[in-house]
């Protein structure tokens, strides 16, 4: 097993694990953070949620009362001055992450806004495959496009990107370790869903993520916080 890529940031090792709190009610939400208990230490929240309603009081829940880390991904996208207003918006939140999907003065302008919280920027969606870019007019390979996207996203300031830990290789070899990599798309078993550019656990971590992503193979099993454990095993076993 080769771990040469094998993040060496200081992440506890149960927070290496993000879970995708993608449900249709905020009563849904608590009772699934309720059952997930200490097994899943790390959330994020998307849009499913935020238009749920009652989005900031649900981030103050999990982060005043449950003492959990959340994640604010919206994939911000609209004019600068926007962009960082909508950032704006999040300080004082005891929020971790947050995410744009924008181009580099849209990224400038979220980390003006940041007040400590880190923006990670959106690279190319792991729902998205080589066929889906050159329908979206993008002439270039998918990796070629992440590093692009990457680096544009380091000299604007970004603490990180959100990648495929299928470029995450291509990202560690050519920009180093010096930001983060979050990883979705991660796959426990076979894949079955809308997810086309997925990678296992272990395969994201080696490939140098420092986090992943995981929602439905969690959300959708019989036993969901029995399905978050064994993934914590299996991060465990990598960074023990």
């Amino acid at each position: 097993m080769d771990k040469s890529r094998l993040s060496g940031k200081d992440i506890p090792a149960r927070e290496r694990l993000i879970f995708a709190l993608d449900v249709p009610s905020h009563s849904e939400a608590r009772e699934l953070a309720g059952r997930l208990g200490d097994s899943v230490h790390f959330y994020k929240l998307g849009l499913e949620i935020f238009m749920a309603g009652g989005y900031y009081e649900l981030i103050d829940w999990l982060v005043k009362e449950k003492q959990k880390k959340v994640f604010v991904d919206l994939k911000f996208f609209d004019i600068a001055n926007t962009v960082k207003s909508a950032v704006r918006q999040l300080k004082g939140r005891g929020v971790t992450f947050a995410t744009v999907h924008g181009n580099e003065d849209m990224l400038r302008a979220a980390v003006a806004a940041e007040s400590g919280l880190k923006i990670l920027a959106v690279t190319v969606l792991t729902s998205l495959d080589q066929k889906d870019l050159q329908d979206l007019g993008f002439t270039v390979d998918v990796e070629k496009l992440v590093l692009s996207r990457a680096r544009r996203a380091l000299e604007a300031g970004c603490a990180g990107v959100i990648s495929s830990g299928l470029e995450a290789p291509k990202l560690r070899d050519e920009l180093g370790d010096r930001f983060l990599v979050v990883s979705p798309g991660i796959r426990p078993v076979a894949n079955t869903d809308d997810q086309k550019r997925t990678v296992s656990v272990e395969k994201a971590f080696l490939n140098g993520a420092d986090y992943i992503v995981v929602g439905r193979p969690i959300k959708d099993a019989p036993d969901p916080r029995e399905a978050a454990e064994q993934i914590q095993q299996r991060i465990q076993k990598l960074f023990g």
